[in-house]
């Protein structure tokens, strides 16, 4: 495992880092866009991320996030933990509103579709693969309080 990585999943749980982490985003979307996705901070700690690109559900306009994200076989699991907060993410509404989206994940653009995961499965994702990956999840979950955080499996469709 990359040191930085292996730092950041162990400072992932602290209420600064998710403070820091929430300011960084729009900076860090900012570089990525201006280096074609070479430069992130992201992918600096050695964690799996892409950006994510929905259409927003009031505007109709492309909106991108930079999101971690947990491999799944084939697919992409994205969790909208919104580092915590009591309310959900933008993104996680707009892709609700209309699942047919892109990410950019290892240099390439991928058309998916995503689709909401409740119940076991949900559960199932949560313990096996979404904590593994970043393990300050539970934490996250635990500042949400009265939101179940949603997640998403995100298919490709190409």
């Amino acid at each position: 495992m990359n040191p930085l990585s292996k730092l950041a999943k162990s400072l992932g749980k602290q209420q600064w880092f998710a403070d820091m982490g929430k300011r960084l985003v729009p900076a860090d979307l900012a570089v990525q866009k201006r280096t074609g996705g070479r430069i992130s901070l992201l992918r600096a700690a050695g964690l799996p991320y892409l950006v994510l690109t929905a259409t927003g559900r009031k505007s109709g306009q492309p909106r991108s996030v930079p999101l971690l994200y947990a491999p799944h076989g084939d697919e992409f699991v994205v969790v909208g933990s919104n580092w915590g907060q009591r309310h959900h993410p933008a993104w996680s509404a707009n892709l609700l509103a209309n699942p047919d989206a892109t990410v950019q994940a290892r240099g390439r653009e991928i058309r998916v579709r995503a689709r909401l995961v409740t119940g076991d499965e949900r559960e199932r994702l949560w313990r096996g693969v979404i904590t593994d990956t970043w393990p300050a999840y539970d934490e996250y979950a635990k500042r949400a309080a009265d939101r179940d955080i949603r997640v998403f499996v995100l298919s490709r469709t190409e």
